[in-house]
């Protein structure tokens, strides 16, 4: 598998760094992780986006979905559809996916109420803690703890083990997405402190802590808030974390 960092600013796009967005490629398979602001403008410098064969979103706050919208007029209008892809891409996320991204394309009531993606999307929700394909990739969805309905997510291709966290607090649920995997992509978008609201995210302690308790052989921080010292969150992360440790930048690739 190799893993391609579109984007991995947290909760907002920062400085020439877009929001969450991902790629895992595996056997010519490109799966597409999260959207989130700024990511569609980098994907068109690697590949283009009609070479995505499925898309999944964690969870549907802006910072990891937003530029849907930009990709369904991508989709629908452009005038060189690539001969032999095909018409409706697959996208998998929580249960209200497909009314929720009907609402950001189109945001007037009387627009809402006649837009269907169905002529560009096929739309399906994540099984909870049961394995499924896509693609080559084999996935589970662990509901994880954050303010809105919101996934991590086990993706296995051969010997290969990832997991991403996705947006999450520490809870039960990541011990077994991350355990004894090869990489974990772990947000920690602010430094540890008594006073952060519990079940929004995590910090770079508690994210090197999962990453020594799963048994992960390799932890790659993302979703560093714009205002969160970088620097901080990596000493943090090592501080509980003694494995290979890096935090992903825009444009990076990793094998895994």
């Amino acid at each position: 598998m190799r893993l391609t960092i579109l984007g991995c600013a947290g909760s907002v796009p920062g400085p020439n760094t877009n929001a969450s967005g991902y790629l895992l490629e595996a056997d010519g398979f490109v799966l597409g992780l999260e959207l989130g602001n700024g990511t569609l403008s980098q994907l068109q410098s690697y590949r283009s986006p009609f070479d995505l064969d499925a898309l999944v979103f964690s969870h549907l706050h802006p910072d990891h979905c937003a530029d849907f919208g930009a990709l369904t007029v991508m989709r629908r209008y452009h005038p060189h559809w690539p001969v032999g892809r095909p018409a409706r891409l697959p996208v998998y996320g929580p249960e209200d996916t497909e009314q929720r991204l009907v609402n950001l394309h189109a945001p007037n009531e009387p627009e809402r109420a006649e837009t269907d993606l169905g002529d560009v999307y096929r739309f399906h929700p994540l099984p909870v803690a049961a394995p499924f394909e896509i693609g080559p990739f084999q996935v589970t969805a662990f509901q994880v703890l954050h303010p809105t309905t919101a996934y991590g997510l086990r993706i296995s291709h051969g010997d290969s083990t990832f997991a991403y966290t996705g947006d999450t607090g520490v809870c039960a649920a990541l011990d077994e997405l991350a355990h004894d995997v090869d990489v974990l992509l772990s947000e920690a978008s602010w430094t540890d402190a008594d006073d952060r609201p519990l079940g929004v995210h995590m910090s770079g302690v508690e994210a090197g802590e999962l990453a020594r308790r799963a048994g992960a052989r390799r932890l790659l921080i993302t979703h560093v808030a714009p205002w969160t010292d970088r620097a901080k969150i990596y000493a943090e992360a090592r501080t509980t974390f003694g494995g290979p440790l890096e935090l992903v930048e825009q444009g990076s690739t990793y094998d895994i």
